[in-house]
């Protein structure tokens, strides 16, 4: 398995959807890129869900705290 990465702060775009994220590494990476990441069990703090639009789509995983929610994490 590869190393696991964290997301530790989000870039949005005009409209206020997150388009890139930025890694625990340092590395920042595009939505489809952290799509595939986070398929591939590369990102621990996301997962992956269907919308009702039936596209897959990020989120933070579910846990006990609300400050590692995507709203919550600081922008680059």
């Amino acid at each position: 398995m590869s190393e696991q990465h964290e997301v530790v702060a989000v870039r949005r775009n005009s409209e206020g959807s997150i388009v890139e994220f930025k890694l625990s590494s340092g590395q920042v990476v595009d939505y489809m890129q952290a799509q595939e990441m986070v398929s591939n069990d590369e990102i621990k703090n996301l997962q992956l869900f269907k919308g009702r639009d039936h596209e897959q789509h990020i989120r933070s995983r579910p846990d006990d705290t609300v400050a590692n929610n995507l709203d919550q994490l600081p922008t680059f």
